[in-house]
């Protein structure tokens, strides 16, 4: 486990908090909403060309968010003065600049992605912890010696059996890798993973695509070009644009 979280927090890591996308950074998964209540997205993967220009490369593809929209979160970028911020329970998608994390998968048809991404196969063991009871395990994936079995490990166990949760690649709002995060209730267990119901149901924070689409982008991501994902309101994405360096 500790080996799994090092290698997740140099991805956090390899990018310092700034107010735009690190200059690190060339391949961008990009994530637009029609508003901020809005629980749907288009989500395109776009990567800077040999001349420095930013080409789409996947996408534009429908997704679905947290069921009452999005709001700030907590990743590489600054938020706003004042502004209102991801809770845990608040079913909405954190918004901003988020560093890519490992995954997490149950699936039996192997996941194509780079090698230097880390991947859990998860099994009985593996806990994400939401349990505000618990600060020091707060929005951490924990692996146990053994199957969880009390009724706390098992409330806190990752799905072992949900196929939408056979495929997730961790967003990395709120985690650790980041001086002062978690931040207790600034929202946890933030993913992508496959839709549920075909694209009919929202989430209650994470991003879910069709699983051929998520393949698609996993299978492109390259660690070396530090991707991140930039989810924001369309009119936020216009307003920002410039001074975040978006694509």
């Amino acid at each position: 486990m500790k080996r799994i979280f090092a290698l997740v927090f140099a991805l956090v890591a390899a990018c310092a908090l700034h107010a735009q996308v690190p200059a690190s950074c060339s391949q961008v998964i990009v994530g637009i909403t029609e508003g901020w209540n809005s629980s749907q997205a288009q989500v395109s993967l776009v990567e800077k060309n040999a001349s420095g220009q930013w080409v789409r490369v996947l996408g534009p593809f429908p997704a679905r968010l947290g069921r009452n929209g999005t709001v700030w979160g907590l990743g590489l970028h600054a938020n706003p003065r004042g502004a209102t911020l991801k809770k845990e329970g608040d079913g909405r998608s954190p918004a901003g600049v988020f560093a890519i994390g490992g995954l997490w998968t149950t699936t039996k048809t192997p996941v194509r992605h780079d090698r230097a991404l880390p991947e859990v196969h998860v099994g009985p063991n593996d806990l994400w912890v939401t349990d505000l009871s618990m600060p020091q395990y707060y929005n951490r994936y924990i692996r146990l010696n053994h199957p969880a079995a009390t009724a706390w490990e098992l409330h806190e166990q990752m799905k072992q059996t949900d196929y939408p949760h056979s495929i997730k690649l961790l967003i990395c709002h709120n985690t650790a890798g980041t001086p002062g995060r978690p931040v207790l209730g600034g929202g946890s267990s933030i993913f992508f993973h496959i839709w549920r119901n075909d694209g009919a149901a929202p989430t209650a924070g994470c991003t879910t695509l069709h699983e051929q689409n998520l393949r698609a982008i996993i299978a492109r991501l390259s660690v070396v070009r530090h991707p991140v994902y930039v989810l924001l309101p369309r009119t936020e994405y216009v307003r920002l644009r410039a001074a975040w360096r978006l694509p």
